[in-house]
C-alpha cells in the first residue's frame, strides 16, 4: 500500500475496524463455500456469489440502498463482469437457504470476536441459559416493477423472516424465511430451533410473544432440554392446580403480581404441560400474563422472568433500526428471494455494528446500550466513503484480503478503537411515553403549516381568555 492510502487509512479508524471485520466473517473463500453447500438449484458462471455480496455491500454502506449506484460503480471498476440486468436477475433468484445461512454462517465468526464484558446483563437466576429471544419480521414495501404486481394497489410485502435474538450478546443469531409475506410465523419455528442449537450448546430458553402460545410450540421448545417463556394466549386454555397454592408479590415498581401452577391443555392428555403462569397487573394498561416451564418459583424468581421478558422488546428495535438505520425501506430487489436476502444482508451489518460498538463501549469503559448504534453506523458509512474516494482501491482490497487470526484480529480492532470517541454517539435518553392526542380533520385533506399556527395561537387565546373570567 502507498504511503498516500496508508495515511488515509490511518484518519479512518472506524472504516478500518468495520472492513477488517467483514473481511474475517465475509472473504470470498468462505462465502464460495457457503454457496455450494446451500445453492440448491442455483448456479453461477461470471457473476459469482461473493460478487453479488460486494455489490450489495456496497449499495447499502454507501449508496444509501441504491443498488443501481453500486453496480454503476462496479462497472467504471471493472468490478462487474456481466451486465446490470445479470446482476439484478441473480439476486431475485437467490434462494431462502442460501440467504438464511448468510446470516447465520458469518456471523458464527462475528461471534468468535465479541468483545469480552461487552455483553448485556441478564437475571441472576437465567445466566446459565442461552436467552434467545423470537419473532417475525414481514419484509414491506417491495415495489411493483414485476409484471403480475403491477395492476394492484397499495404497498405489497415481500418475504418473510422469523429470526432469533442472543440477548446477552444483542446479536442475531439466525433466521429462517418464507416467500409469502402474509405467512404466520409458527409453521417457520421448526426450521430455525434447529439452527439456534447447532450454534449455542448451552440450554437455551426461548422467549416470545402470544402467537407462540400453543402446545405444538412449546413441545418444540422443550426439545433437547430446553425451556421457554412465552405470553399467554387464551387459546391455548390453563387448567389451575388446585393442589398448590398461589403466590403473590410485587415487582420493583411496585406492580401486584400472581403465580399460578396448573397445565396448558387438557390435565392428563398426551399433549399437555405442567407449567407456572405470572400475571403482572397494570393499572392502565392490559395485564401481562406469562407462562414458562421453569416451575420452580424459588430458583427462578418471577421477577427475574419479568425482567427477561421485558428485554424481549429488543428484537423490536432491530427491526426497527435495519428498516430505518440500514435502509431496508429502499429494497433492491422486487422477488420475495430477493427481499428476503437484502433483509440478512441487513441483520449482517446490524450485527456487525453491534460487534463495533461493543469494542467502542469497552475501550470507553461505557456500558453498550448507551451508545447510539446509528450514530456509529453514519460515522461508519462517512469513513467507508471516503476511504473509497480518496485511498488506491487496489491496495486497499489487497490490505484486507491478508488473512488473520480471531486472536489478531482482536488486537487489531482494539489498538484501532482505543481512543476514537465522540460525544456524539451518545444515545438520547428516552423520552416519557405520552398517550397521542386526538387528531384534527382538515377539509379537503390539505391545509398550510401557516394556517395550523393561527389556529393554535386563536385556540390558546380563547383558553386563556375563559380561564381568567373564571378567576374572576
Amino acid at each position: 500500500m502507498d504511503g498516500f492510502s496508508r495515511e488515509v487509512l490511518t484518519r479512518l479508524p472506524l472504516a478500518d475496524a468495520v472492513l477488517s471485520l467483514c473481511s474475517f466473517a465475509m472473504d470470498a473463500e468462505f462465502l464460495q463455500q457457503i454457496y455450494e453447500e446451500h445453492r440448491g438449484r442455483s448456479y453461477q458462471s461470471v457473476l459469482t456469489f461473493p460478487m453479488m455480496v460486494s455489490i450489495v455491500s456496497d449499495a447499502l454502506l454507501e449508496h444509501a440502498g441504491s443498488g443501481r449506484q453500486a453496480m454503476l460503480r462496479a462497472e467504471e471498476r471493472d468490478e462487474l463482469a456481466a451486465s446490470k440486468q445479470a446482476a439484478y436477475g441473480k439476486l431475485r433468484r437467490i434462494p431462502i437457504s442460501l440467504s438464511n445461512a448468510f446470516l447465520a454462517r458469518p456471523t458464527d465468526r462475528l461471534r468468535q470476536a465479541f468483545p469480552q464484558g461487552a455483553t448485556s446483563p441478564l437475571p441472576s437466576s437465567l445466566r446459565h441459559f442461552h436467552v434467545i429471544a423470537l419473532d417475525g419480521k414481514k419484509i414491506k414495501r417491495a415495489a411493483k416493477r414485476l409484471k403480475a404486481a403491477r395492476g394492484y394497489s397499495g404497498t405489497p410485502l415481500g418475504g418473510k423472516a422469523l429470526v432469533a435474538l442472543d440477548l446477552r450478546t444483542g446479536l442475531v443469531v439466525a433466521m429462517n424465511a418464507h416467500l409469502d409475506g402474509e405467512t404466520n410465523d409458527a409453521p417457520l419455528v421448526p426450521g430455525l430451533l434447529p439452527q439456534v442449537r447447532q450454534r449455542l450448546r448451552r440450554r437455551r430458553l426461548w422467549v416470545a410473544d402470544r402467537q407462540f402460545c400453543d402446545l405444538t410450540q412449546q413441545h418444540n421448545f422443550l426439545e433437547e432440554g430446553d425451556e421457554f417463556l412465552v405470553r399467554y394466549h387464551p387459546k391455548t386454555h390453563f387448567h389451575r392446580d388446585a393442589n398448590v397454592p398461589s403466590r403473590e408479590g410485587t415487582d420493583s415498581q411496585g406492580r401486584h403480581y400472581l403465580e399460578e401452577w396448573g397445565w396448558l391443555g387438557k390435565p392428563g392428555s398426551k399433549r399437555s404441560l405442567y407449567v407456572r403462569r405470572i400475571t403482572l397487573f397494570r393499572d392502565n394498561d392490559e395485564d401481562v400474563i406469562l407462562v414458562t416451564s421453569l416451575t420452580d418459583a424459588d430458583r427462578y424468581p418471577a421477577t427475574d422472568l419479568m425482567d427477561a421478558y421485558l428485554q424481549r422488546w429488543g428484537i423490536e428495535k432491530v427491526f426497527q433500526q435495519v428498516t430505518e438505520v440500514f435502509h431496508l425501506q429502499r429494497l433492491i430487489s422486487s422477488t420475495p428471494q430477493g427481499t428476503i436476502f437484502q433483509f440478512a444482508f441487513c441483520l449482517l451489518l446490524y450485527n456487525l455494528i453491534q460487534v463495533t460498538r461493543g469494542y467502542i463501549a469497552r475501550a470507553q469503559q461505557r456500558k453498550p446500550k448507551t451508545i447510539s448504534s446509528e450514530m456509529v453506523y453514519y460515522d461508519v458509512c462517512r469513513q467507508l466513503i471516503s476511504l473509497t474516494e480518496l485511498a488506491d482501491h487496489e491496495a486497499i482490497v489487497e490490505y484486507f484480503d491478508a488473512p488473520r487470526t480471531v486472536t489478531e484480529l482482536i488486537e487489531h480492532i482494539q489498538a484501532l478503537l482505543a481512543d476514537v470517541w465522540h460525544d456524539r454517539w451518545i444515545k438520547s435518553p428516552k423520552k416519557k411515553v405520552t398517550k397521542a392526542k386526538p387528531t384534527t380533520g382538515v377539509s379537503g385533506g390539505h391545509t398550510s403549516i401557516y394556517r395550523m399556527i393561527q389556529a393554535s395561537k386563536r385556540n390558546h387565546g380563547a383558553r386563556r381568555q375563559g380561564k381568567t373570567c373564571l378567576q374572576q
